[in-house]
């Protein structure tokens, strides 16, 4: 569904309260650990378990981000959550990498309104993913899997599956657990 992330005052004021709660985050000590929890628990939609992101830390909305239990991700992770973006249990994530729901049209014309489209993403299970990784509109990268440093994911990666490139793609199978 396309909308107008540029001039929709709503979603303006919604990125807005995101972006304070983003930089008080990203200001917080770091051995502040309870108050670095907390915050995240008001930013994001939904926190079942223990969870860490390094900061700095960004994102659009904050209640579209939904982590399972047991989560961690390094310094400068970015998440574009036009849409919903959601991570299993025993997700780990290396430093900058981004998931980014949002695309543009391809029309200039549509583009230059400040139309955009939004498309979920969602993370397995018992996945690691490797620095510099980016994470495309509408993928979903299934649970045991180890996505390689720099890959670009641009379309599904099947469970137990080791994937790798720009774009990304499986290379080697894992057993399942």
């Amino acid at each position: 569904m396309i909308y107008d992330a540029n001039y929709d005052t709503q979603l303006i004021e919604e990125r807005l309260n995101c972006k304070e709660m983003c930089h008080d985050y990203n200001n917080l000590r770091p051995r502040d650990t309870a108050g670095r929890e907390s915050l995240l628990h008001r930013l994001l939609g939904e926190v079942k378990g223990n969870i860490l992101i390094e900061q700095p830390f960004y994102c659009d909305y904050g209640y579209n981000i939904k982590v399972g239990r047991n989560f961690y991700a390094n310094h400068n992770l970015v998440i574009l959550d036009g849409a919903t973006v959601t991570f299993g249990d025993n997700v780990f994530i290396a430093p900058n990498c981004g998931f980014y729901t949002a695309g543009h049209p391809i029309d200039a014309n549509d583009r230059n309104k400040g139309l955009e489209y939004a498309r979920p993403i969602n993370i397995g299970n018992d996945v690691w993913i490797g620095a510099d990784v980016s994470v495309l509109p509408g993928v979903t990268i299934g649970d045991n899997c180890v996505i390689g440093a720099g890959s670009v994911v641009t379309r599904n990666i099947p469970s137990n599956s080791v994937a790798v490139g720009n774009p990304c793609r499986v290379i080697k199978s894992i057993p399942p657990k």
